[in-house]
């Protein structure tokens, strides 16, 4: 490393800054790892996850639900040109049928679970404003559209607290992935949302192993409200 660099970095680190690799990177190099071949974005918003694997060399399927209509046509659009990624207009959960979300000023926090003090504490700019009708199904009524025989799938949910749904909606399946992505909520964000004891807990009995671990949502003081976990199967494990 240049005396340049590490002029640059030592004044980074002064002022509160510390530079390292994105990390999408060692994600990346896990998926390579476990021959993951389908990623199923759950939660996708307007694409801002599907289109970060991409950028950092994930080649395979990518399958991405988002239930809000506005937001949808924005991945839609990201979407389009790429014929490995596809998009669905709809939420998973444990049960099928029309359902209200509430819909936040800032889209990304919108959720079907009412918004818990704790994240309005955190971000007081933060509010729901609205609610829509949206299209929920199960993953397991889905996946035999979505899966081939030998697939490695990824299941990647971020879904403001809705989490115990999503996998409930998924019991029949998830012996079939080699790796799930949750978010790990350490106080409740949203009313009756799976903290991270919970999911840890799930995802181990499961046969799934925390291999990755980055900071999420925090609060003004510093403290870390939330962040996103990486289980896989070993490697050669039955999935």
């Amino acid at each position: 490393m240049s005396s340049l660099s590490n002029f640059v970095i030592d004044r980074l680190a002064r002022r509160g800054f510390v530079v390292r690799r994105h990390p999408a990177t060692r994600r990346q190099r896990l998926l390579a790892a476990h021959g993951i071949d389908v990623v199923l974005d759950v939660g996708a918003a307007r694409g801002g996850y599907a289109t970060e694997l991409r950028e950092f060399g994930y080649t395979g399927r990518i399958v991405s639900f988002e239930p809000l209509a506005a937001a949808h046509a924005d991945l839609a659009a990201a979407a389009a040109g790429d014929p490995a990624w596809t998009t669905r207009n709809v939420a998973l959960g444990d049960t099928s049928g029309p359902q209200t979300i509430n819909v936040a000023s800032n889209s990304d926090s919108s959720s079907l679970l009412p918004m818990a003090d704790g994240h309005r504490d955190a971000s007081p700019d933060i509010d729901y404003v609205g609610t829509e009708t949206i299209e929920v199904a199960r993953l397991d009524d889905l996946a035999p559209e979505l899966l081939g025989d030998a697939d490695r799938a990824f299941l990647k949910i971020d879904t403001q607290g809705f989490e115990r749904s999503v996998l409930a909606g998924a019991a029949g399946t998830l012996d079939r992935l080699a790796g799930i992505q949750l978010e790990l909520s350490f106080v409740e964000l949203y009313e009756g949302g799976m903290l991270a004891d919970e999911a840890i807990a799930f995802c181990y009995d499961h046969g799934f192993v925390l291999t990755g671990l980055d900071q999420g949502f925090s609060d003004p003081g510093g403290a870390v409200l939330q962040a996103d976990g990486v289980f896989l199967r070993t490697l050669g494990a039955k999935s």
